[in-house]
């Protein structure tokens, strides 16, 4: 049978920095979670328990555990990455902003003003900027509907 699962010991300065987290009530709500989590270990709660009062997996209390065990309170903090990787490198992204900068008609393409489609279109990273052709569009095939309605 695998050993039962515990915080390692806290000595006093540590068990008042985990209550503060906790009383304290500002911040991340990750963080408060998984001091709160500590916390309950410390005082000798075994995992099943602080699962069921937490209402969170027992598998999730000894990840936290095990973390704070091997990191300390850094392991507390949550380490958000913030979305998706980046697409471009810096390279590519300098030559997209020259492309940018350029005029359509000079990599030959047809857009001017006058051309089809009249509505402006400008460039962008992902692709054309076409929100306000999108409106117009909108607007013109409304106008067209209403006068074979009428």
């Amino acid at each position: 049978m695998a050993e039962r699962v515990r915080v390692r010991e806290i000595d006093e300065d540590e068990g008042r920095r985990l209550l503060r987290i906790i009383r304290r009530g500002t911040g991340s709500v990750v963080t408060w979670r998984r001091a709160q989590l500590v916390l309950l270990s410390a005082q000798g709660m075994p995992v099943a328990k602080i699962a069921e009062v937490t209402f969170t997996s027992t598998d999730r209390v000894r990840d936290v555990i095990h973390n704070f065990n091997a990191d300390g309170f850094d392991s507390l903090y949550p380490k958000y990455k913030g979305g998706r990787p980046k697409k471009f490198t810096f390279a590519e992204r300098r030559e997209i902003k020259k492309i940018v900068k350029s005029k359509p008609a000079e990599h030959g393409l047809p857009f001017r003003p006058g051309a089809w489609p009249s509505w402006p279109i400008s460039w962008s990273l992902r692709g054309w900027s076409t929100t306000s052709a999108t409106r117009a569009f909108g607007s013109c095939s409304a106008r067209r509907a209403s006068r074979f309605n009428a």
